[in-house]
């Protein structure tokens, strides 16, 4: 049976996932091949956190996508 919660939780990741269809991570600086390693050092880096140790994806993501703010990565619409 799916819990109330789970189903809210659903719903706000796929709406914040359809959301950044049009959207990409770039850097001023930094190649597009490299997003995929600085977002992975930073998702290691988030799950490495007591407080985000009970797995919920949401404060997981946005542990993660803060993590790439501070190393210079920004989210832009693609034109």
């Amino acid at each position: 049976m799916i819990r109330p919660a789970h189903l809210v939780l659903s719903c706000v990741l796929l709406s914040v996932l359809t959301g950044c269809v049009g959207a990409e991570w770039v850097h001023p600086t930094r190649p597009k091949d490299q997003y995929a390693q600085d977002y992975n050092k930073c998702q290691a880096d988030t799950l490495r956190d007591p407080k985000l140790q009970q797995g919920i994806q949401l404060l997981i993501i946005q542990a993660t996508e803060r993590c790439l703010q501070k190393q210079g990565w920004r989210l832009v619409e693609k034109e």
